[in-house]
């Protein structure tokens, strides 16, 4: 589902159960398998705004990775139920999104920041801004969203 939050941003969120084979000798999640539950709740949020990692590619646009920042603030452990939050802050220039991993408590486990760029898919090459149809839909979108919830 996405939704809009209180400052006018996109927002979907992931509800997930920590598997055994995230689990590391500790018996937590290993901090490399956080990215993968990024990915997760980033997806569908660009599932929702329609603009997914397939219709990158048709638009002739890559979407490489290019920052990260994640704060750990409390250990994932196994089948534990947490709620990952993606956040679209930026859009026109490149893709930042915030995410937060809660519990059903409301407790946060991890912060954490993605930032990518658009990077022309033949030449390989930074390309500046956003293509138009991405500006589109997440506006279309939170036009959309005023009105009311969409699942």
């Amino acid at each position: 589902m996405i939704e809009i939050d209180p400052d006018n941003k996109l927002v979907a969120h992931k509800k997930m159960r920590i598997p055994f084979y995230d689990i590391d000798m500790a018996g937590i999640a290993w901090h490399g398998h956080y990215f993968k539950y990024f990915e997760l709740a980033r997806c569908d949020l660009l599932d929702a705004i329609g603009y997914n990692y397939r219709q990158m590619i048709e638009t002739g646009v890559l979407w490489p990775v290019i920052d990260t920042s994640v704060r750990y603030l409390n250990p994932l452990t196994l089948d534990q139920e947490v709620v990952v939050t993606a956040r679209l802050m930026e859009w026109e220039l490149r893709l930042v999104i915030e995410y937060t991993v809660r519990d059903g408590n409301g407790v946060v486990y991890t912060r954490a920041t993605t930032v990518q760029a658009p990077v022309n898919v033949k030449t390989r090459k930074l390309q500046i801004g956003s293509p138009q149809l991405l500006i589109d839909r997440v506006e279309n979108c939170l036009q959309v969203l005023a009105k009311g919830p969409v699942g």
